[in-house]
């Protein structure tokens, strides 16, 4: 599996877009520090992009990888080695790849800016826990999506659906309940929704970090409760666990089990 892995991500990181990506992170954080005096608001706009862009490019990257490399993976499927060896050295080197060059991207413009010695370094990192969980949870969904579909174009269909609806549909049919539920108590139905899409919970937790939770209203003053919490905290961080090792999982079983 190591073997695999480190051939995928050699792979990626000298892929263009790898460059890209990294190049992009860099030059934005190049930007939001030395052009904003407030490093809090710099980590909340880096918020918005990343909480979209992450699931986006980790769901892209990967269905894009599973399809294009399917030859090759069916070549060492005719090799003495495990399926699930196989699947998994993929997926950890694609996320792995595109890990680190988010990491090097935000993380190099913050060193030099100094944020060590200033007190949003607990915010930033959790900025960056973050992005790395989701990248690393959208990258083995669109893999089982890619292994679900031998049609390319459905298993692209499928993947771009999959973080559509959680990076904007489910939040709309979220607010929708919470409207016309609104004289019920939805405390409890509020949080499990939340933790129920790592998107979600992503930016509440990152909000919640950053003191700003007054402009959730209502909301904000439950989720405060809960997630503001040490426990909060760890509940959340278990519920991004979750959400990575349930689909790392199905890739396995899935691979396993599947007739290529």
């Amino acid at each position: 599996m190591l073997k695999i892995l480190k051939y995928s991500f050699y792979d990626l990181i000298r892929s263009r877009w790898s460059y890209v990506y990294f190049l992009f992170y860099l030059c934005l954080g190049f930007v939001l520090l030395f052009l904003n005096n407030d490093v809090s608001k710099a980590i909340i706009t880096l918020m918005n992009v990343i909480i979209v862009l992450v699931p986006l490019i980790g769901t892209i990257f990967g269905i894009m990888y599973y399809y294009n490399s399917k030859e090759f993976t069916e070549l060492l499927l005719a090799q003495p080695i495990k399926r699930s060896s196989i699947f998994l050295g993929q997926y950890l080197g694609v996320a792995g790849s595109l890990t680190l060059s988010l990491l090097l991207g935000l993380g190099i413009p913050f060193l030099l800016y100094g944020l060590l010695r200033s007190n949003a370094i607990f915010d930033f990192s959790l900025l960056l826990v973050t992005g790395a969980f989701l990248t690393f949870i959208f990258t083995a969904l669109s893999f089982n999506i890619g292994l679900s579909n031998e049609n390319k174009i459905k298993g692209f269909g499928y993947a771009v659906l999959l973080w559509l609806f959680l990076a904007v549909i489910y939040d709309g049919l979220f607010l929708m309940s919470l409207i016309v539920f609104e004289e019920y108590p939805l405390d409890t139905f509020s949080i499990v929704a939340t933790t129920l899409n790592p998107i979600d919970l992503s930016r509440i937790l990152i909000l919640l970090k950053l003191d700003i939770s007054a402009l959730l209203g209502y909301t904000g003053a439950v989720f405060k409760t809960f997630f503001g919490t040490q426990q909060g905290l760890i509940v959340s961080i278990a519920m991004l666990v979750l959400w990575t090792l349930l689909p790392i999982w199905r890739l396995i079983f899935k691979s396993r089990k599947k007739d290529f």
